[in-house]
């Protein structure tokens, strides 16, 4: 992975003034946001189907709460990354867990009124605090540590995300679908009472204050830590030093920006529909509850997909990893597609094991080789992740030709991703192709 020209000096110089634990207590510490972020998205896995039966809305109406989710991460990115730049990392990490404690925090009332609109409100409001702490956690754990296991280390600490991403179905069924009168109902039972939607609605209360009291504790103590600091290598470049330099030079993070945007659809797609999908009679024929069961299978193959990833790309190429996972996903996603029973719904669940690795993998490869532009690529590939919101459009097919048929998009996203595995990621500068070494210079 590329960083700025002397990131990695800085990074061992840090380390002779102080002991190496220093950094292995601040990765752990910033796995815990990975798990908190990862844990809190996939929290709207068991929600939306939730959502869904309380104000009876279409697959498009469903799908719109998680396009509002992912539309913050375009809206807050740059603002995240001029806060950063103001007030520095560990304060906008804080920020971020605050901003995310008070969104779940207006979660409280949406329910209780209960109200769709207050309920968008409440969840870009968390996002957009994500958002914040993606921009600052990213390029930070990418930095914190030798550059040529950059790639590996991102892999690593995803896979924490993951185990957040896999805890949170069991949290969410228990606590919001266990519940709840349409979580245990059978697959198509008769809609709910206007008193049915009303408790059902307030059982989101309980979930999201437990989630809003971790989070404030989280907060205190990242703001008593002693982060390591980054360090003048990995702080904005001045202007005059990155003259002559064009992101737009750099194929890999061209073509990446939409990697990250159109791989988003594809993972968003599958957790936010999985429930719906093998609860339907002709799949699993499952209740909402026992589906959020195997969504949690979903998400744990996403987190050993990644420890896997961290290991095997210390010795093979990330880009052949990367085109074996997409050649993966696509086959079983068509499989998903085409085929009923369990075999449908098994293979929906292994797809998580062939997303694990996308994201982060996606990410070191965008930024490779851009130097003193590192810092501005990674800014534009978290940006990218407001691809997710554009859910809706499966949502949208989801309605007009089926939800089975709807995974057909998700398919094609696969392709995009083996694309820019093959060709696309490759560091080429003014159509020179650039080596591994070349581009870990600057």
């Amino acid at each position: 992975m590329a960083l700025p020209p002397g990131a990695g000096a800085t990074s061992h110089s840090q380390s002779d003034g102080g002991p190496a634990t220093n950094y292995r207590a601040a990765l752990t510490l910033l796995a815990s946001l990975f798990f908190m972020w990862g844990f809190i998205t996939v929290i709207n896995g068991t929600l939306l189907p939730h959502l869904r039966s309380v104000f009876e809305l279409s697959y498009t109406q469903t799908t719109l709460i998680e396009s509002v989710w992912f539309i913050a991460y375009f809206f807050a990115s740059i603002p995240s990354a001029k806060l950063i730049e103001r007030v520095g990392y560990q304060r906008s990490m804080v920020i971020g867990l605050a901003m995310m404690a008070v969104g779940a925090l207006v979660m409280v009332p949406a329910a209780r009124l209960p109200s769709y609109g207050v309920t968008l409100f409440a969840l870009f409001v968390i996002a957009s605090g994500i958002t914040l702490l993606q921009v600052a956690a990213n390029p930070y754990v990418a930095v914190v540590g030798k550059p040529e296991t950059a790639s590996s280390r991102l892999n690593l600490v995803q896979a924490f995300n993951s185990a957040g991403a896999t805890l949170a179905p069991l949290f969410g069924g228990y606590l919001i679908l266990g519940r709840t009168t349409s979580g245990t109902a059978a697959a198509g039972a008769a809609a709910l009472t206007p008193a049915e939607r009303l408790a059902d609605a307030q059982s989101v209360v309980l979930p999201y204050v437990i989630v809003a009291v971790v989070l404030a504790v989280l907060a205190i103590v990242i703001a008593r830590f002693p982060l390591p600091a980054m360090g003048a290598a990995t702080q904005r470049h001045a202007k005059e030093e990155r003259k002559g330099h064009s992101l737009w030079a750099h194929r890999n993070l061209v073509f990446g920006i939409p990697a990250i945007f159109i791989y988003l659809i594809a993972e968003i797609g599958v957790g936010n529909l999985f429930i719906n999908f093998v609860s339907q009679p002709d799949i699993g024929n499952l209740t909402h509850q026992q589906a959020s069961d195997y969504l949690f299978l979903l998400w744990g193959g996403m987190m050993v997909g990644r420890l896997i990833g961290a290991f095997v790309m210390q010795k093979v190429d990330a880009s052949k990893v990367l085109a074996f996972a997409s050649i993966g996903a696509t086959i079983v996603m068509l499989i998903a597609a085409s085929t009923t029973g369990h075999v449908a719904m098994w293979a929906l669940i292994s797809v998580g094991l062939f997303h694990s690795i996308m994201f982060p993998t996606i990410f070191t490869l965008g930024i490779r080789g851009l130097g003193p532009l590192t810092e501005e690529g990674s800014g534009l590939l978290i940006m990218a992740i407001a691809g997710g919101a554009l859910v809706i459009v499966q949502g949208w097919l989801a309605d007009q030709y089926g939800l089975q048929a709807s995974f057909l998009l998700t398919a094609a996203c696969e392709l995009y991703v083996l694309f820019y595995a093959v060709w696309g990621s490759k560091p080429v500068v003014n159509g020179k192709l650039v080596t591994t070494e070349t581009s870990t210079a600057g």
